[in-house]
């Protein structure tokens, strides 16, 4: 399956799971995801713009990996 394919997940626990690479953008098609948890990873490079078409997100939990760079301004409209 593709990620980007599973229109109606509305949570994604994925903490303490030891990934490692990018942020897919691919998760922006995920229309109806509410929670998307990927703390405590190894997760590197910047926070896909794509996560600010996530518009029913209410968690988002990205905290204790290498993620680097600005947070996408795109984040700030799902407040």
């Amino acid at each position: 399956w593709e990620l980007g394919t599973l229109a109606c997940l509305v949570e994604l626990g994925l903490s303490k799971n030891v990934l490692a690479g990018t942020i897919p953008p691919e998760l922006g098609q995920l229309r109806r995801l509410r929670m998307l948890h990927l703390e405590e990873n190894e997760l590197t490079g910047p926070i896909p713009p794509e996560l600010g078409m996530l518009v029913d997100l209410v968690e988002l939990s990205l905290s204790m990996n290498g993620l680097t760079g600005e947070i996408p301004s795109e984040l700030g409209q799902l407040i």
